[in-house]
Order: C-alpha cells, then structure tokens, then sequence
C-alpha cells in the first residue's frame, strides 16, 4: 500500500484481520472487476456469493465479527473496512458492504436472541443479504433526511401489526432475505423484521442511478398490508427512532472507512500512470500541476482516515456519536470527492474509462456525499449545535 495507514493504537487482533483482508481484496477480489457480472445495479447475486464463498475459505468472511459474537471495536473495525474497499466489490465479498453491515450492528445491538437467531445469524454467515427501509418518495412529501416526515403507518392488528405505504432508494431489496421496515405508529415510529420476499411488499421498480457498487441495486417499493407478528417489532411501539440512533453514527462511519480504502486504491492507479506516463519530455509526475495533486491526495486521504479513527475512538468511549458521526461524514466524504476528482484528472482520458475502477470510484464517492445524509444536512444540524450551545451558556 503506497499510502501509509497508521496502525498506532491498533490491537494486534485488527492488524492481522485488516492485513489478511487486504490482501484476500487486492489478489483475490481485484480480478473480478472486470467481471461482466458486475451490472449498473451492482455485482449480481451469483458474483457476490462467488465472492463470498472465496471470502469464506480464506477466512475473511464477516471479519469485522468474531467467533462467539464479539464484534470488534469501531477502531479495530475502521482497520478492517479500510482494506475491505480497496476494490468496490471487496465490502461484499467479506460481507462488510451496506445495509449488511449495518443491520447487522443494530440486531447484535438491540435484537432479543429469537430474533437474532432467525435474521442476523444467516447475515453473519453470509447467507442472507438484508434491507432498511426508512426513506420515502419526495412525491408523496415522505421521510427523507427529515425522518419525522414518514407517512408509512403500522397499526395493531390483534398479535399483529399492519404496514401500509410507499419507500425509495431501499438499497438491496431486490433479492434480500430480510428487511429492516420503519413505520408510525400513533405512539411514534417503529422498527419491524420482515422475512422476504414478501407479496406483501411488492418492487415498482429498480432506478437507475451513479453507483453500482452494492447488490440489488436501490428500489421503489410499495407496502400494502404488510401483516408482521408483534414479536418482531424491535422494542415498543414509538421507540423506533431510539433504536434508528444506534444505527445511525456507525453506519456513517463505516461507510467512510470503506471508500476511503476505495480512494486509497485510486490514487495509487492515479499515482503508477502519472509515474508511467510521459508528457512534454518528462513523467507527469514531474509536471507541477499533476505532482500537486497527488500531494493533495495524501494530504485529503491522511486527514480522511485521522477523522475515522477519531470519531471510532469517540464510539468506543459508549456514547452515540452523533455530532462526531456528522463532522465526520462532512470531512470524510468532501476529501474522498476532492481525492476521487484528482484522480480522474491526473489520468485524463483514461480516468473516464471502465479500463480501471477510478472511473467507478469518482462515482460512487458522489453518491456517498448524498447517501446516510447530504453534506449541508449534517451542517445544518452542526449549526444547530452551535446555536444550542451558545443560548446555554448565555442563558447561565
């Protein structure tokens, strides 16, 4: 790796997960992407269990969660998830890629040992791939990045609940063997398991969009009478948003640690053809406009990755991190997209092509800005912060 991760502070337990993940994803993984598997609604399903099954042999699958059902700390996680994303399909083939690994965290958060048993235990094994619906369409005036706006119901129905309503952008739902859906109830939101496919729950369809890095691509779906036994709510009904929370500031972070390893691996693409190439007499390199880049480059992806452990550290500590979390998907994500971008155009005509994954990265990192909430979303709630803070300490 040409880019220097700090391992400083790491356990020896992450170093040697993280160290045999990178290099199962850089030999093994690599190859497949230029697998015609790999569609513009991401890997197909036979690609990601090849993928797993590989994963699964070389004892990497689901790294990031240990034998027993230890989960390693966020520090040693963002050590693992790091190496993972050096290729885009490497965060399915360990099955650490999104709403997975998420999921996963919150059903060994909160989840009662029946409902570990059924929904999180095959997600460990690789054997299940998962979806959390909570976004609505704009059209209906639905949830978005205010959760407060869901129009998705779910009232009692005798040992039962009934959900009825329309979500979007549910990544992975085509082809998923369980869902996470979050509904309203009258005593607030609630969090349902679902087993799928489900009649129930019917695809409109699958959009097209940027990315194409996660399996099933990010649907439009409608819940007609959705009939959940009772026993599957996480929690009671109106704690929905509580249990949202423990979701919430990891998955954000993972989400950083996973294309920061994607842009990492960029920029060395980046960095060999700027070495390799010749322009004008001499290696681009050595023309100031494209050296400067690439020292921007290191300076992004250090300051990315010191922002990761800092709020994994803050994580540790026990606390929600939802400030942190905030602060750090702004830094995170707006370094990846300047890192992404220089990229691109240090290879000039061939960052714009499928020859390597740049092209890919630049655009998935444009997405991820958007994705787990937009850069002026978590801005606007940092301001909020500041104004909160400071009425208190003028009000004492």
């Amino acid at each position: 790796m040409t880019f220097a991760l700090d391992n400083s502070g790491m356990s020896d337990r992450a170093i040697a997960i993280a160290d045999t993940v990178e290099t199962f994803v850089r030999g093994t993984v690599a190859p497949f992407e230029k697998d015609p598997r790999r569609t513009s609604h991401g890997p197909t399903d036979e690609l990601a269990n090849e993928l797993k099954e590989l994963a699964r042999k070389a004892g990497v699958l689901t790294p990031h969660i240990l034998d027993g059902g230890d989960h390693l700390t966020h520090r040693e996680t963002a050590a693992v998830l790091i190496r993972s994303g050096l290729s885009p399909l490497g965060p399915v083939a360990c099955n650490v890629a999104a709403p997975d690994e998420g999921n996963m965290y919150l059903l060994g958060k909160v989840g009662s040992p029946e409902l570990k048993q059924r929904f999180l235990d095959p997600m460990v094994a690789g054997q299940m791939r998962s979806a959390f619906f909570m976004t609505e369409p704009a059209e209906d005036g639905g949830a978005g990045s205010d959760p407060s706006m869901m129009l998705t119901t779910c009232k009692p129905d005798g040992n039962h609940w009934v959900i009825n309503g329309r979500k979007t952008y549910i990544t992975g739902a085509e082809g998923a063997g369980m869902g996470i859906v979050m509904a309203k109830s009258d005593d607030g939101a609630c969090m349902f398991l679902v087993d799928l496919p489900n009649p129930a729950i019917r695809i409109e369809r699958v959009m097209n969009t940027i990315d194409s890095s996660m399996p099933g691509g990010h649907a439009v779906v409608a819940i007609d009478n959705l009939r959940v036994p009772a026993d599957q709510m996480l929690g009671q009904s109106g704690e929905g948003f509580k249990y949202a929370q423990v979701r919430l500031a990891p998955a954000r972070l993972t989400h950083c640690m996973r294309w920061l390893g994607a842009c990492i691996r960029a920029n060395e693409i980046a960095s060999d053809y700027a070495n390799r190439r010749m322009a004008f007499g001499k290696p681009l390199v050595d023309h100031e406009g494209v050296g400067f880049m690439l020292a921007d480059n290191m300076i992004d992806l250090k300051q990315a990755e010191l922002m990761v452990y800092w709020c994994a550290d803050v994580l540790d500590t026990g606390v929600l991190g939802t400030v942190e979390s905030s602060m750090a998907k702004v830094a995170v994500s707006e370094a990846l997209m300047r890192v992404a971008d220089r990229c691109v155009q240090v290879m000039g005509g061939q960052g714009v092509t499928e020859d390597t994954i740049v092209e890919q990265v630049f655009r998935e990192i444009r997405a991820f800005r958007i994705y787990d909430g937009p850069t002026e979303v978590h801005k606007w709630s940092l301001a909020k912060k500041i104004k909160r803070d400071w009425k208190k300490a003028n009000a004492e």
